[in-house]
Formats: structure tokens, C-alpha cells, sequence
């Protein structure tokens, strides 16, 4: 499966941003799907994870209450709707694909990478 996000950019402290995944070459609804971010310096870090259906979902703590993962598997698209948004949100995020049943969290469940999109947010 390939995959390429999109939708980051450059927002003020407190907006919103939603991020896009777009999945092709093999059957999206087979795949549970994540979002990762990678600040400067950083190691790679979970943000979310949704089910092959799309009924579960799992955040990292920090997250839970301003980020949203959806899935629309006749679109092939996984989305990260962001709220609330801070300066420490500023990273690179990365859509993933995995094989895993649930909502796996480990950035090892995941075979498949996106190229990533920047999210720039200015204080």
C-alpha cells in the first residue's frame, strides 16, 4: 500500500488543522492505520491509531482531548482532525499502515509509511 499525507502547514497557536492520508494500491480496510509525529531532535512519537473498521480508536495522552482519527474506507483516507493546537505540536506527521488487528500503538506494527507533512505551529 502506498500512502501520502497531506494537509500540514503553518497555523497560529490554538487553530485547527486537518491532515489527510490518502491510501492506494491495495485494500485500505485491511490495514489499521496510525498518525506519528517526529519533532527536530525528537524521536519518532504516537499520536493515534484506528481499526480496520474504524470502530476503535487509541491517542497518546497528551492528544486525546484536542485530536481526532476518522477513516473513510470508500475514500481510502484517514484523517487527523487537530484542535487546540500548540507550539509543541510542531513536528512532522506520518501516516502508517499496519497488518496488526485493533489499534496498535508501536511504531514497529507498521509496515507501510507515508512521506509525512509538516505542522508549523507559531506561538
Amino acid at each position: 500500500v502506498q500512502l501520502q499525507a497531506f494537509g500540514g502547514g503553518l497555523v497560529q497557536a490554538g487553530d485547527s488543522l486537518r491532515l489527510s492520508c490518502a491510501a492506494s494500491g491495495s485494500t485500505f480496510n485491511n490495514y489499521a492505520m496510525g498518525w506519528f509525529r517526529q519533532a527536530p531532535g525528537k524521536e519518532r512519537e504516537f499520536v493515534a491509531a484506528i481499526s480496520r473498521s474504524g470502530t476503535m480508536t487509541a491517542y497518546a495522552d497528551s492528544m486525546k482531548d484536542r485530536f481526532t482519527i476518522s477513516r473513510h474506507n470508500a475514500k481510502n483516507t484517514v484523517y487527523l482532525q487537530m484542535n487546540s493546537l500548540k507550539p509543541e505540536d510542531t513536528a512532522v506527521y506520518y501516516c502508517a499502515a499496519s497488518t496488526v488487528a485493533g489499534r496498535p500503538q508501536r511504531s514497529r506494527d507498521y509496515f507501510y509509511w507515508g512521506q509525512g507533512t509538516q505542522v508549523t505551529v507559531s506561538s
